[in-house]
Order: structure tokens, then sequence, then C-alpha cells
């Protein structure tokens, strides 16, 4: 910072007058505390280095520091010596026609979180990423990402990544790792699998799924579960309650003219969340030359216990205990005019149930161009309260669409089974051998299940992830995995659509993909990513030219005609109400503190940190 002597005036008190008395011409200084000369100044710029700092260096004499210094030179000149043979750095023989030093080159694929894909191109100078935005064909993003997506470069080049396999907390071979697999194998294959476990996150990649399949296939008994820290059990198991299936459901916030947000954080933790922040914000944009009328806004309530980006973007904002958010939620399908019967003494005081009549009012106004959310963390018997709201208000199939389910379907085997079945199969002494792909239970599994102490009983155990975290060091396997950006793949967005993942960058460290590892424990030790991932687009792709098509499909980043059809599902609204019944959830008056968990806006579950 430069400061003119004009500015003299405002430290006139402590500066010392004959410094500025005498000055001639211009005089500048690099800050206040220099213009005013103090003597507690003078004081800091004469000691350079903070308290503290050189008292390990007490008795020692000046020689023998300069003794020191000299040694620490002259051995960081014998590291760099190498007397392996000589390596030279050489230019292109031919350089690769696209790659103009300083132009950049434009990749679309995509990157996932809790299986989900968010469709980007990727900037890259030279073959090296350097930058992520969204891509605009992609229906999950429209142009858009969010502080995840961007923060992927800086996993990329993380130099705590996984560089190696590990065996024993011993570094070791990808060969060697091959071949203990295929002598379990040889095993397993002669009791059909029995013992053989599988533990995932959640997965939407029609690949990987295949695969995973292909394993059931082979090995009958192998079982195969799947864990997320952040769930969204409750959301399923009222889906599959008010509408009588297993459905994923796309809300339409373009459409909607009234958004009531009950603890549900859609603009961070959402499937969905780039795509719904772009339509939310987009019914509030004032645009060039058009005159702008407020009552084409949508408005926003939210009933939510902790401030979140959601709730910052909130019209009217009402905090509230997590546990009473059910009670609301009746009060308000009372308003509505449902049957909703009172259980237990009232729990809102009159300012909650005259937020609760308001809402009402304002939904009714707009019937068909509502929209009532509920987070992932509430009961399931408040997201069937709310499907019985939205049904009774006419938005299903306007701003509520039932699809498919998206993610978690290998074949027709349905959902896999749960973190707790695993626990308690390894306490049965089932688990032989345990196949855990960038999962970290040891770090983010509920306490109560010991799962460090189970991950010991099992003889075989395999961990393959980004980085040697608490789980990689239990396990007696651990294999590094590359990063999304150095993978060939595929996913689906959370409307079903499928991107297919590209390599922006040849593998940094010595990882493999996912696909890699399934093959082997498939027997097929001589397939590579990209190939595993072709064949499951050659067999779908259909008749034609399929080197065209695959080209298109990974210029655009979609894969043409794979949304998932909306479902034609009528659901009663009298019907749902019987499901609810009177166990929503009830507050514990007699208590003063309570927890909610939640994830964080900027680690997540912690993977981020």
């Amino acid at each position: 910072m430069r400061t003119h002597s004009t500015a003299a005036s405002s430290t006139a008190n402590t500066a010392r007058p004959e410094a500025i008395s005498t000055a001639r011409g211009k005089a500048l200084w690099r800050s206040l505390d220099e213009l005013a000369d103090t003597d507690e100044f003078r004081r800091w710029l004469h000691h350079e280095f903070p308290p503290g700092s050189l008292d390990h260096l007490a008795g020692i004499s000046r020689r023998r520091f300069l003794k020191i210094l000299a040694a620490s030179f002259a051995l960081a000149g014998g590291v760099s010596c190498d007397s392996g043979p000589p390596r030279f750095i050489v230019p292109y023989v031919q350089e690769p026609e696209p790659i103009v030093p300083g132009k950049p080159l434009y990749f679309a694929t995509a990157l996932t979180r809790n299986g989900y894909a968010l469709g980007v191109l990727v900037e890259s100078h030279t073959g090296r990423p350097t930058k992520i935005e969204g891509n605009i064909h992609h229906p999950a993003s429209l142009g858009s990402t969010d502080i995840f997506a961007q923060a992927e470069l800086l996993t990329l080049y993380d130099p705590d990544r996984s560089q190696a396999a590990y065996f024993r907390n011993g570094i070791n071979t990808w060969d060697q790792f091959a071949r203990d697999l295929a002598a379990r194998l040889g095993e397993l294959r002669a009791r059909n699998g029995r013992g053989l476990y599988l533990l995932t996150g959640a997965i939407s990649s029609p690949t990987l799924l295949r695969q995973i399949q292909q394993i059931l296939d082979l090995f009958p008994q192998a079982r195969w579960h799947a864990y997320e820290p952040v769930t969204d059990e409750n959301t399923r198991l009222a889906g599959r309650t008010a509408f009588g299936r297993d459905v994923d459901l796309i809300h339409r916030l373009d459409r909607a003219d009234v958004i009531v947000s009950l603890d549900a954080d859609f603009l961070l933790e959402s499937p969905g969340r780039v795509r719904y922040a772009r339509e939310f914000s987009n019914r509030r944009r004032a645009r060039a030359g058009e005159a702008f009328d407020p009552r084409t806004m949508n408005r926003l309530y939210v009933v939510e216990p902790t401030l979140t980006l959601t709730g910052a973007n909130a019209d009217h904002r009402l905090p509230m205990r997590a546990s009473r958010i059910g009670a609301w939620a009746r009060q308000l399908a009372r308003e509505l005019g449902l049957a909703v019967p009172q259980t237990g003494p009232p729990q809102l005081d009159e300012a909650s149930q005259r937020w609760a009549r308001v809402v009402a009012q304002d939904l009714q106004r707009h019937p068909g161009a509502g929209l009532i959310l509920v987070g992932d963390a509430q009961p399931a018997d408040v997201h069937v309260l709310a499907h019985a709201m939205n049904t009774a208000l006419g938005n299903v199939g306007r701003t509520i669409l039932p699809i498919e389910p998206v993610a978690m379907r290998a074949g027709g085997e349905g959902p896999p089974a749960s973190l707790i079945e695993l626990v308690e199969a390894i306490d049965a002494g089932e688990v032989d051998t345990l196949i855990i792909l960038d999962r970290n239970p040891i770090y983010d599994a509920p306490a109560d299940l010991r799962f460090e102490e189970r991950l010991s009983r099992v003889p075989f155990s395999v961990h393959m992830g980004l980085y040697r975290d608490e789980t990689a060091q239990q396990c007696l396997w651990h294999l590094p995995m590359t990063h999304e950006l150095e993978s060939w793949s595929d996913a689906r967005a959370f409307e079903g659509t499928v991107t297919i993942l590209q390599p922006l960058i040849t593998p940094l460290y010595r990882g493999r993909t996912a696909h890699e590892l399934m093959a082997m424990l498939a027997g097929e030790t001589n397939l590579t990513a990209y190939q595993i991932v072709r064949q499951t687009w050659q067999a779908r792709a259909g008749q034609g030219d399929f080197e065209s098509w695959w080209q298109e499909a990974l210029r655009r980043g979609v894969v043409p005609d794979t949304a998932a059809p909306v479902l034609a599902l009528s659901p009663d609204a009298r019907a749902i109400l019987d499901a609810v019944g009177s166990s929503t959830v009830q507050a514990d008056e007699g208590s003063s503190l309570e927890i909610t968990f939640k994830p964080d806006p900027t680690l997540w579950d912690g993977r981020y940190a």
C-alpha cells in the first residue's frame, strides 16, 4: 500500500513531525505504520522473526551455524546426483494436430456425486485440465456447475492421492495383487461365490452395473451391498408408499409459482441441485428490454432448523426444530382441507399456525403450480404427507414427474443390501472376501457399527479408492483408483440421461478404474476401461455406424434418448393419507437440546476435507 503525504493527518498524533518537515519531494510510505514511525513499529521492524522462533538456536555459535548451513547445501547437491542411465527431455517429433500452445481445447465429460452425473466441459492446455465449467447440452447442468465440481481439479492434482498398491501397509504391485486375487477366485468358484461380498457407494453407471450383474451371475452366492453417508432412504420409502412402486422424482421448478421447502436444501443437496438452481433463479431474473413484473416471480417458503443455502434464498423463512416440522406439515395439510387427525397436544405456537394458514392460501391460489419438498433427514411419514398434499393440489404430473429409478439397479435384482446387513454377515462369519469400492465406512459409518473392529475379522479384504484412508489402512490390500478426469466410464444424471466419461489426461499415478477391478473379478484381466465401456454401448447402440455414434456422444457429452421416461401414475390423496396414520415423529417437549446432522456445504460428508 502506498500513502501520499496528504494522508498524514490521520496519524498526526503518533507520527514524528521532524521526519515529515525535513522531507523533500513526493514522500511515499509503504504503510501508515511506517509513516507514524512509532517505537513499537521500529521494534517490530527490526525483529525479523516472530517471538520464540529462534529459541531452539540458543547456545549455537555463529561458526557452528555456518557449518550446519554449508553441510545442508552439500547434502542437497548429493541428493540430486543420479547413478541411473541418463534421461533426456525431448520436444515433439511431430506435434499433435489439435494442440496449439496457449490455445485451450474443451472436452465434454461428467463428474459424479452420490452416484449421479453432472455434465461438464473441461478446459485443457497442452494435455492438462485447467478449468471446469458446465455443459450447456447436459440436462443436469445447463451450462453451470457447483463448488464440488470446480474443486475436482484440486483432487486430480492432489499429491496426497494414493500412488501405489499396498499389501499389509507395505508398498506392493498390481501384478502381485492379480496373482493373490486369482488364487482367491479359484476358491470362490468352488463354492459358487459363497463368502464374496462387494461394498460400493451409489452407482448409476450402466457399465459398472452391468459388470456387477456379471459377477453376481458368475458367483450366484455372492452379495452386493451399498452405502452412502448422506442417504435418501426416507425419500425412497415414502415414494414407494405414495406411488405403489419404486420411483425417482423430478421437480420442475421452472413451472412452480409457489415452493414450500420443509427442511429440504434442494439448491445444495439434491441430485438435480445445479439445474434446480438455474430454474429457480430464472423465474427471478430481470431481462434487458423487458418490463419486470414481480407477479411472475416464484415465491419460496422455507421451514428449517438451521440456515441452509436454500433458506438463505427464501422469501419467507420460519426457523423450527427439526422434530416439529412434521407437526407443522400436518397443520399445513389441515389448512389445505385434508383430513389429518390431531395427534397429541398442540405443538405449534400461534405464529407457526398463522404461517401454515398463509402458505396454504398461497398454494390454493396456484393449483398445479405449487411444489412441496421435504428433506431427506425428515421421517418417511412427513414425505408421504407431502405427497398427499402435492396430489391434492394437482402438482403431480406438472411440477412433480415420477420416473423409473435411475441408480442402483443391476439387472432385475433390485437395489443392493445395506451396510447394516453386511455387518450382520460379518458377525455371522459369512464374509470371506470383501471388496470395498471407493468407500470409507471406518470414517463415516455410524460409530455403533464398530466397522473397524469387524473389518479386522475378514480374511481377504480389498479397498480401492483415491486415497489411502482409514478403511484402506485396515484392509489387507489397498489399490489406487484413477480420478474421473483420468478415466473412461459412464454415468446417469438425476433424470436418467447418460454421459460417457472420457479421460482428459493420462493417469498421474499408478491407478486403475473400478471397471478394470470388476473385470479382474470376472476373470477378464486383459480388458481396458475403454474397451469395457465400448462393449456396453456397442450392445445398446443398435445397428448403424457405431464409430460415428460414439464420436458424437463423446463430443456432446450426452448419449441421445437415454433420459428416463415419465411414468403415468395418479396417486390418490386419500389413500396416501391412510398410509400416514398418526405415526409422524413428535417433538420431545422435555428436552431443550436437539441435534441435527446435515451435509456440510463445503465438505459434504467429509470426503472433500
